[in-house]
């Protein structure tokens, strides 16, 4: 314990900056090999709290022990670990002895919630006040968001956001829990950030998180594991936690459910519960990097002489948690496939009709149909007068009907696009899940993935999950409801409905092939007739759809 007038704000476990340290030989070569070892300090000087056993020497655990040392030798790492591991505390360690042995450095330790990283940086401090005197540095600033020791070293935490460290320079930036940060801000973080963190040579990028939905931690880790960027990919098993085998597993889902199993402790990267697209079929859909990509415009494919696209757009109002968007199909044949995308929260409705217009040109003057809900009137309207863009999609109330596409139409019931009402949306939707999960559309785009594996249900009908988006859903349900209208088979030449149906029909008469083909009246009449041995024909009665049976 310290002595009255050396602790920091009379707290008796905190030494105060400038005070004089008198060291013993020992002392001299414990610190020398805590500096140059961090998992000889972790474990001989850190302690932790301990739900069963109170304060307590940290031991490690294998992994993490592995996790030490993969971050101290690597700038990036990216770590997907099952829930109540210890990945934070091992970090909060690692970052402890990072600041003690470094001199002017700065670390941010950033989390979903500005008090989740306070309560990681309150466990830091907790390990720092129980490190012996001499081992410490001396204390200038202390309190729940940020310290600062007398080497120069600062901590800060904070919420991950775009403005958490902009115009600051940090050493090392770990974030905790990052699957959980809402795709828009997750963008705009890394986009302001990046410049910080390439900055130095020396730089590190800390990323520890469970899954949570296909987003921005789905798409680093699956970028570091295919070594398209410069993570390396640390990753932990259930089963690798002390105390957890098949047992415990059995108790756990009986307690939770297997799906928050799976997604919990076997980290897979399932979205949302309740998505539009199953969630077996979301782990399938794998995205490729784009061929071009510029300003929000994504190009998976070049436009090819004699095929034919679809473009279809949704027009947000210019807020940065709305986004306006299209989504460029080819629809020459079957399968689909999405071959360009635009995504922006900060283009202005004026430009919009622009941007649709320079890349519906070079994919063969493709059709375009545009939601008009809202200002989306106007994006159509400057496509239609203002550009004369001939290939613009139209639509027409027909009563019952509903809203019927076609090229052209006149009087007061037509409009240069679709309206997304109620009836638009469930169709779409349907239609959208039964291409997808066919395989009749092909999604390679990450964004779009993204948006589709947190797509859920929502009262009575498919939403965005809180803190998501779904313009780029939105451009495919759109897709999916025109896929039924006439005017689209007459584009293409595809019945995508009736092809479906045959393929479907066509394998339940497979799957029926054991037990005997079922007789429905529809088949040549004289399939199922026989002869006996007296030579009468008989047939099997057959059931007539106009009857009254």
């Amino acid at each position: 314990m310290l002595q009255s007038g050396n602790n920091y704000l009379g707290n008796p476990n905190l030494k105060r900056a400038n005070v004089p340290v008198e060291w013993t030989e020992k002392q001299v070569t414990e610190y020398t090999k805590c500096m140059d070892n961090p998992l000889y300090f972790i474990e001989s000087y850190i302690k932790i709290v301990s739900l069963d056993e109170g304060l307590v020497p940290f031991k490690l655990y294998d992994f993490q022990k592995d996790m030490v040392g993969t971050f101290h030798k690597n700038r990036f790492t990216i770590c997907k670990l099952p829930r109540q591991s210890g990945k934070s505390t091992t970090i909060i360690a690692y970052l402890l002895h990072y600041v003690l042995f470094n001199p002017n450095v700065n670390v941010a330790i950033l989390a979903n919630k500005a008090a989740t990283a306070r309560d990681l940086l309150g466990r830091l401090q907790l390990a720092y006040e129980h490190l012996p005197q001499w081992l410490q540095q001396g204390v200038m600033s202390w309190n729940k968001g940020s310290l600062e020791l007398e080497n120069g070293s600062k901590i800060l935490a904070s919420s991950t956001s775009a403005s958490a460290v902009r115009g600051g320079s940090y050493n090392i930036i770990f974030l905790d829990e990052f699957a959980y940060v809402p795709s828009n801000v997750a963008e705009q973080f890394f986009s302001s950030v990046y410049p910080t963190i390439s900055s130095g040579k020396t730089t590190k990028v800390m990323i520890v998180s469970t899954p949570h939905g296909m987003n921005m931690f789905y798409k680093l880790w699956v970028d570091a594991e295919n070594q398209r960027n410069s993570y390396i990919p640390i990753e932990v098993h259930w089963s690798e936690v002390p105390g957890r085998d098949e047992e415990w597993k059995r108790e756990t889902i009986k307690n939770t459910s297997e799906s928050q199993f799976n997604t919990e402790f076997e980290c897979e990267f399932l979205g949302s519960i309740n998505t539009l697209i199953s969630p077996y079929k979301l782990k399938t859909l794998a995205y490729l990097n784009p061929e071009n990509s510029h300003k929000g415009l994504d190009v998976y494919k070049q436009p090819e002489k004699g095929r034919t696209y679809l473009l279809t757009a949704d027009v947000s109002r210019g807020t940065s948690n709305d986004y306006s968007a299209f989504v460029v199909f080819d629809v020459s044949e079957v399968p689909y496939r999405i071959v360009a995308k635009y995504r922006d929260n900060e283009i202005k409705p004026l430009l919009f009709p622009q941007k649709i217009y320079h890349v519906a040109k070079a994919y063969n003057q493709a059709f375009v149909l545009v939601e008009v809900n809202d200002i989306g009137e106007q994006v159509a309207n400057a496509l239609q007068y203002d550009m004369e863009y001939d290939n613009l999609i139209m639509a027409s109330m027909r009563g019952r009907a509903g809203q019927v596409l076609g090229g052209g139409f006149s009087g007061g019931k037509a409009q240069m696009g679709v309206r997304t009402t109620k009836a638009v949306k469930k169709i779409g939707c349907s239609n959208l899940k039964q291409l997808v999960e066919d395989n009749k559309l092909i999604v390679e785009d990450y964004d779009c993935i993204n948006e589709l594996s947190t797509f859920i249900v929502k009262g009575s009908s498919f939403e965005a999950d809180d803190g998501c988006t779904d313009d780029l859903v939105a451009c495919m349900f759109i897709f999916g409801w025109t896929t039924d209208q006439q005017y689209f088979k007459e584009l293409t030449d595809h019945n995508i409905r009736q092809q479906m149906y045959r393929e479907q029909q066509d394998q339940l008469e497979q799957d029926m092939a054991p037990f005997g083909f079922v007789v429905d009246g529809l088949e040549d009449e004289n399939i199922g007739n026989i002869t006996d041995e007296y030579g009468t024909r008989w047939a099997p009665v057959v059931r007539s759809y106009d009857s009254n049976w």
